[in-house]
């Protein structure tokens, strides 16, 4: 009979040796896992990318720069007029338009060049926004880098890019006939939403690939359902907002009723539709459309500071620092539009109250992925 063995007996020297000589067993990186963070670097490229188009573009419609190039040449626009002959072509051409008719008859080569190089300018980042997304994208899929499901996503990028470039074009071309002297303002406002839908697709899609899946799995079990709903609605409020922003800018409205809190003594303009039909004044009368800026800024301000309270009774100190970040984002902003309003907006001014807005709508949707994927270690201990 085979004798027993204790269980503190000792193994074998020659299988401890063999164990101690044994390697761990190393799990290697997948490549779509490694190439996560360098998705997350392009993609905060574009994002800077997009919010200089942003702001450029502010620039370009607020020094009334946007109507200087008359044709959309998408690869030969991009050289500009290289000798004298070339810039009295531009020049002739720009002359042809009501802008210049109405507005800037006595416009010399010089003056026109200044605003030829805004537009310009603008056009060129959206270039460079295309180049730097196609060869990124193509980059991680020929190395097979894309997380998978995220290869759609990343192409849907590139498309609404696609799509911008010619609702660009839509919108100059209604500054270009009739008897308008600047673009439409709905389509500016269309050009200018897309801009932030594009930019909110980023910043959400970064949050997303920061993580692992396991980790926003895992995360995902402690979700603050009210406060994902808080988020949402900020979101869209504060979409809506900027829509109603790009509405003032199209038509200068920002210029005119520049008491506050009433407009010109009074708290809804009398003139308010003076349009006919009634449904112009919504798009076309300045104090109507600075009124409707004004009360839902009103009331994204109210929605705010209620969502800050919901935020106060989470256990999580991620979320209620997400949700302060909004508070303050959103304090400075009511302040900065009050103080551009009561200067007749200059653009010097109303450019830093655009930027801000970009930065607001960020900390809103960030405040929204905290709430849908808290980190766990941050959870308040009592």
């Amino acid at each position: 009979m085979a004798k027993g063995r204790s269980i503190f007996e000792d193994v074998d020297a020659g299988s401890a040796a063999e164990v101690a000589k044994a390697k761990p067993v190393e799990r290697k990186k997948q490549p779509k896992e490694a190439g996560r963070k360098g998705i997350v670097a392009w993609l905060t490229v574009l994002f800077v990318l997009v919010f200089a188009m942003i702001v450029v573009g502010g620039l370009t419609r607020l020094t009334d720069s946007g109507l200087s190039i008359t044709e959309w040449k998408p690869v030969t626009g991009a050289v500009p007029p290289m000798n004298a002959e070339a810039w009295e072509a531009e020049f002739a051409k720009y002359r042809e338009t009501p802008q210049f008719e109405i507005m800037n008859s006595d416009m010399t080569l010089e003056g026109f060049k200044t605003i030829y190089w805004w537009e310009w300018g603008h056009r060129q980042l959206g270039r460079l926004v295309g180049a730097v997304w196609f060869i990124g994208f193509l980059y991680f899929l020929a190395r097979k880098q894309i997380p998978r499901g995220w290869t759609g996503r990343l192409l849907g990028l590139g498309a609404l890019g696609g799509l911008q470039g010619a609702i660009g074009w839509w919108m100059v071309a209604s500054g270009l006939t009739g008897e308008m002297v600047s673009v439409a303002s709905y389509r500016l406002a269309t050009h200018l939403g897309l801009a932030f839908a594009i930019l909110g697709l980023i910043v959400w899609y970064v949050l997303h690939l920061r993580n692992r899946e396991q980790e926003l799995m895992q995360a995902r079990r402690l979700r603050n359902g009210r406060l994902v709903t808080w988020g949402t609605v900020l979101i869209c409020v504060c979409f809506a907002q900027i829509i109603l922003g790009a509405m003032v800018a199209g038509i200068d409205a920002g210029r005119g009723h520049i008491d506050w809190p009433l407009m010109a003594g009074e708290f809804f303009p009398s003139d308010s539709f003076s349009i006919t039909p009634a449904w112009r004044n919504f798009m076309e009368n300045p104090g109507l459309v600075q009124f409707n800026h004004r009360m839902l800024g009103y009331i994204l301000a109210i929605l705010g500071l209620f969502a800050w309270l919901a935020s106060r009774k989470s256990a999580s100190t991620h979320i209620r620092r997400a949700f302060d970040a909004v508070g303050i984002a959103m304090i400075v902003q009511i302040l900065l539009g009050i103080y551009t309003v009561i200067n007749a907006s200059p653009w010097q001014i109303a450019i830093v109250h655009q930027a801000v807005a970009v930065a607001l709508f960020a900390l809103i949707i960030r405040a929204r992925f905290a709430a849908c994927y808290p980190r766990a270690d941050s959870l308040r201990r009592g």
